[in-house]
Parts: structure tokens; sequence; C-alpha cells
């Protein structure tokens, strides 16, 4: 065989190994499904969006049966093209079509990756992957970016808490606290008190919690704890409250009464009692008052320094009438002021004129009726 004949064996062998390779590599005379997000990465509960192109290649109309193979039996898909969910999908000669393809991963799974297709009931399929990057949980979760609060114990403590349903169904959870007795524990769900809120699947909801400890309670550190539970699942979550003390006290007289009787141009020394009735310490307790014109009050002592909880002290408010004061009732207002806290009285004070001034009204009288007398006496007879 000469060189040129085996030249051209050679090329004819080639050429048949060649021609059906690129004809087989060519897209035509199929249909092609096409994505260009094949593999993605998603946490449990998850729900993944696929836009996929249906091509048609070939020269006639083709009516598919569009189904997707391989998923695992808990999780849940749609196929929708146009608004719609379908089966079947059919495409012209040399056109193309979308259909959106939506999986949901359940939230009790394992990680790893989870291999499907899209197939088009025929020869044609579009191998998917979705690797879940952690191991999925059936729980719920109860919580707060403020988990304690600081104030008096006259305050209202209000926290804001998000609950969440990480199971895949809807719950009802039901609110239930674990606070001090005397103290008040509210949940609030849009504004309104409950005491259990229902949540979707995979959902949140905002919840306020509302604390109000006693008036009169301690001051120091306290812990609430608080849950949600719905059927096998359920979450606590622990608010702290600090208390400071409350601040209260009594400005009163030893009896309770609150009137006296003073001689004008004389002083009045009158009795009264400061009482802590709060949980904290009051501190440069201050006294004042607010009085007629010209009258004097000064106070036995101007202030005191500390008064402890639940302790008392006596101080002395010595009050004088001017001499010219018209008899009559009068008030002066006492108070006693500390930074956080000031009591105020209303004292009633009766002022009697002086004896004296008494008499010599009452001999003003008696001359004036002798002048008459001495008058009548003298002049009547003419």
């Amino acid at each position: 065989m000469s060189t040129c004949t085996k030249l051209m064996v050679i090329c004819f062998v080639l050429t048949g190994f060649l021609m059906p390779h690129s004809y087989a590599s060519a897209d035509t005379n199929r249909v092609i499904f096409f994505t260009p997000y094949s593999r993605i990465s998603v946490p449990p509960g998850e729900s993944v969006d696929y836009t996929i192109d249906v091509i048609n290649k070939t020269d006639e109309v083709k009516d598919l049966n569009i189904a997707v193979t391989g998923l695992p039996s808990q999780w849940s898909y749609t196929v929708k093209s146009g608004g719609w969910n379908i089966k079947r999908l059919s495409v012209l000669p040399g056109e193309e079509e979308s259909i959106k393809l939506n999986v949901t991963v359940p939230l009790r799974v394992k990680k790893g990756r989870y291999d499907f297709s899209v197939w088009d009931g025929v020869d044609t399929s579009l191998p998917l992957s979705i690797y879940v990057s952690e191991e999925g949980t059936f729980k719920t979760e109860f919580d707060t970016d403020q988990a304690n609060m600081e104030g008096q114990a006259s305050s209202t403590f209000t926290f804001k808490a998000t609950l969440r349903n990480q199971t895949a169904e809807k719950q009802l959870f039901a609110f239930r606290s674990q606070a001090p007795r005397g103290w008040k524990v509210a949940f609030k769900v849009d504004y309104k008190q409950v005491t259990s809120a229902e949540i979707e699947a995979n959902s949140t909801k905002d919840i306020t919690i509302e604390i109000d400890p006693p008036d009169q309670a301690e001051a120091g550190s306290y812990k609430i704890p608080v849950a949600a539970s719905a059927g096998g699942t359920n979450a606590k979550l622990e608010l702290e409250v600090v208390i400071t003390g409350s601040y209260d006290m009594e400005f009163t007289t030893p009896s309770g009464l609150l009137s006296s009787r003073i001689t004008a141009g004389n002083e009045k020394r009158l009795e009264l009692v400061v009482r802590n009735t709060g949980s904290s310490e009051l501190k440069n307790i201050k006294f004042s008052s607010s009085k007629p014109r010209e009258w004097e009050v000064v106070f036995e002592p101007e202030n005191l320094d500390v008064l402890a909880p639940g302790n008392s002290e006596t101080i002395y408010a010595n009050i004088k009438a001017p001499r010219k004061a018209i008899a009559g009732d009068y008030v002066t207002n006492l108070t006693a002021k500390t930074p956080e806290v000031n009591k105020e009285v209303a004292f009633r004070i009766s002022v009697r004129t002086p004896l004296l001034i008494g008499w010599l009204g009452v001999v003003i009288i008696l001359a004036a009726i002798g002048v008459v007398y001495y008058l009548f006496r003298k002049y009547g007879r003419r």
C-alpha cells in the first residue's frame, strides 16, 4: 500500500470517529433544562428558589411532564410558571419557557448534601444539589437583647423579647413566670395582655414582658424566670431586676392633728415627726415653709443628714405670728424634702388677739356707752 493510500485510510478512520462525537455533543433536536445555580448551601428551614429555563431545540412542539425526583419525603416543593402551579409545560419549536421551582428544607434535617433532579418525563433532566449547612432542630427559642434592668421598687420594668417557633408546625405557646411572692408579671402581644400566643411554623413573634415589683421590695437583685411552652417544645428566659429601693416618707405630728392656736405676737412650738416609709435610706432631708406675710417659721434641726428605712425622727417648728395679726385662721405649709421625694403638710393656725387688747376693747366700748349716756342725760331734757 502506497503512502498516499495509507494517509487516506487514516483520515477516513479519524473522520468516522470524530463526526459521531461532534453530533452527540451538539444540542440539536432535544430539550434542555438550564439554571445558573445548581448547587446551593442553606440552613435548616430555609426555602430555595430556582429559575429554570426550558429550551426546545427541536422542530416540533414539546409537551413536557415536569417532575422533581430524588427529594426526601419530608421535603416539600412547588413548580410554577406564569404564577400557576404546573405539572405539564408546552414549548414551541425553537422557543424557551421558564419555570419557578421552590424547595423548602425542613427544620428537622441532618447536615449534609442532598441531590435531586428536575425531569421532563422522557430523557431530559437537570441535576441539582442542596447542601444543608448545619444540623436541624425541633425547638423553640425565647430571647431578649436586654435581660436586666435597674430601678426603684415603684417602677414597672418592661422587657422586649422574641419567641421563635423553630418547629415544622403552628404552635400555641402558653406563658408562665416564677416571680417572687407579691410581684406581678404580664405578657403582651400587639399591645394586648395575653396568657398564650399562636405562632406559625418557622416564624417569630415579639413579646412584651412587664414586671411590677411590690412598692416595698427591698433593694437587691431579683431573678425572674419566664417560659413559653407548647406540646413537646418549650423555651425559658431568665430576666433580672435590680431594685435600688423605694423612696417615701411621712411628715406629720405625733397625733396626726394639723391645727393649733396662737396669740398674735406670740410663738408656738410644734412637734413634728418625719418617718422613712420606703426601703432605702433618705439622705439630706431639708425642711422649709410657705407662710403668711410677716410670719416666722424656724425648724429645729434645719435638716437631717440620713434617715434609715423604718426609722423616724422628731423635729420642731417654731412658728411666730406678727403682733398686728388679725384674729382668724391662717394656713402655713411645712415641707420635708430630699432629692428623691418630698412631703408637704398644710397646718391651720387660729390667731387670737392678746388679753390686754381684749380688755382695752371692752374699756373702749364701756367708755363709748358712758359718753352716749352722759350726752343723753345732759341734752335729753331739752
